[in-house]
């Protein structure tokens, strides 16, 4: 049985995606960012991680 409890991150938008390509724009909205410094707490997932990856360089990230 798979363990109850999920490892979490914190991820919060630290650059504009203004002037960034729109496939970069749609995955922060899924991801639930919307504004500069808005932070959002999800569980650690392969589509997660996918979607972090391809935004890093707008993205700071952090272990909770």
């Amino acid at each position: 049985m798979k363990d109850s409890i999920m490892a979490k991150i914190k991820i919060t938008q630290v650059r504009s995606i203004i002037d960034r390509p729109q496939k970069q724009k749609d995955t922060m909205f899924a991801l639930g960012l919307r504004k500069m410094n808005q932070s959002v707490e999800k569980e650690v997932s392969p589509q997660v991680l996918g979607m972090v990856n391809k935004v890093a360089h707008l993205l700071k990230v952090e272990e909770i």
